[in-house]
C-alpha cells in the first residue's frame, strides 16, 4: 500500500508553500471515504464541493456542537436541516451557515452556566 499524503502538506508550519520536505517530495494526494481521490488543496476543495450534500451538514453539526457547548442531539436535527437548507440558497457560503447557527432555536435557547 502506498503512503497517502495530506492535501495541505505543501504548506509548512508557518504557511509557506513548499514542494519538498527535506530531500523528499511532498505527496499532497488523498482519498475520500466512500471513494474518490484528490490532489492538493484545490483538489480537496473540488472533492468537497462535489459532495456538498454530505459535507455541509457535517460541518454544520460540528459548528453547532461548538456553539452550543454540547453535542448535537436528535432534537437538533430539524435545526441542522433548516440551517443547511437556508445556506443552500446562498451557495453554501460559510457566513450563511454561521448566521443560521446564531439564529437557530438551539443556539438562541441555550443556557449558560
Amino acid at each position: 500500500m502506498d503512503p497517502i499524503g495530506f492535501s495541505l502538506e505543501n504548506y509548512d508550519a508557518v504557511g509557506r508553500w513548499r514542494t519538498r520536505d527535506g530531500n523528499a517530495a511532498i505527496d499532497a494526494s488523498g482519498n475520500l471515504p466512500g471513494g474518490g481521490t484528490f490532489e492538493g488543496a484545490a483538489g480537496l476543495k473540488q472533492a468537497l464541493l462535489s459532495r456538498s450534500d454530505l459535507f455541509v451538514p457535517a460541518v454544520t453539526e460540528k459548528l453547532l456542537t461548538y456553539a452550543l457547548g454540547r453535542g448535537v442531539e436528535h432534537y437538533d436535527a430539524a435545526a441542522v436541516r433548516k440551517i443547511v437548507r437556508e445556506a443552500r440558497e446562498s451557495d453554501y457560503r460559510f457566513s450563511s451557515v454561521v448566521l443560521g447557527i446564531v439564529n437557530s432555536t438551539p443556539f438562541q435557547m441555550r443556557r449558560s452556566q
